[in-house]
């Protein structure tokens, strides 16, 4: 395993304007981690994920991936972003959705080979994806497009995988499927950031938790406890994880914020 670290992010700030939108984030992700980020709408959730896949540059600081800049290394990482922004109307099948995936590594413009086919009918198959491969993705449900979209961001063997809300246009079955499937993905040492408006899954999924309010407050440990949770999303939430015993939560220690 390397000795960098996955992520590295060292006082990153970035506006829209005169909005800011993170103040001053500093974060280290270790490889194998499981990181759920949490936080409010346009608490900065998003524009943090793109920042660490160097989509946009911070204003200030400066962000590692993988032991390099962002555009370096970026073709070593999976990103699913969110589902609203997929054209869904045009007619492109699921199984060429997934061979999308493969493009960064066979090059632009060249032809994709038999076991790139191979390579994402098998992904297809994984995902349980198999019977509607040669559908209009448009004619999936949200959870079957969402999964496809896992498909082309897996097909690589990516050593990271970037999530954004994933699981935001499907049913409970549905998320706690995809979950599942991220779960088996990082047992396999696959590091997995998941932007989420799920506080349910943090007790049983994620090992650690980065809440986003601008500012950043990051628990390695996966443990956080209601008054943090409150802080970040500026109102009461409820610490619900569909019914299962969830994990301790402790008191909020003034060294977890990073800033």
């Amino acid at each position: 395993m390397t000795a960098e670290p996955a992520i590295l992010m060292k006082d990153v700030s970035f506006s829209y304007g005169r909005e800011p939108a993170v103040e001053s984030v500093t974060l280290t992700v270790g490889h194998g981690d499981f990181v759920g980020v949490i936080g409010p709408n346009g608490g900065g959730k998003t524009t943090l994920l793109r920042l660490m896949l160097g989509l946009i540059k911070p204003h200030s600081g400066s962000v590692t991936l993988l032991g390099g800049t962002p555009h370096a290394t970026r073709h070593r990482v999976g990103y699913v972003p969110q589902e609203t922004g997929l054209n869904k109307s045009f007619p492109v099948a699921v199984r060429d959705v997934t061979l999308m995936g493969l493009a960064g590594k066979r090059g632009l413009g060249k032809r994709f080979l038999r076991a790139d086919y191979l390579k994402a009918d098998i992904m297809l198959e994984r995902l349980g994806l198999s019977s509607v491969k040669n559908r209009p993705i448009g004619q999936l449900s949200g959870g079957q497009r969402q999964k496809a979209l896992l498909a082309r961001a897996m097909v690589a063997d990516p050593e990271m995988l970037f999530l954004d809300e994933p699981t935001a246009s499907i049913d409970a079955a549905g998320s706690d499927e995809l979950y599942e499937h991220l779960r088996l993905l990082n047992g396999t040492g696959v590091t997995v950031v998941l932007v989420t408006h799920n506080v349910g899954i943090l007790s049983r999924y994620v090992k650690s938790v980065a809440c986003v309010n601008k500012t950043l407050f990051f628990h390695p440990d996966g443990k956080i406890d209601q008054e943090s949770v409150n802080k970040t999303f500026g109102c009461e939430v409820d610490l619900i994880a569909h019914g299962v015993p969830h994990r301790v939560f402790h008191a909020h220690e003034g060294d977890c914020r990073h800033d």
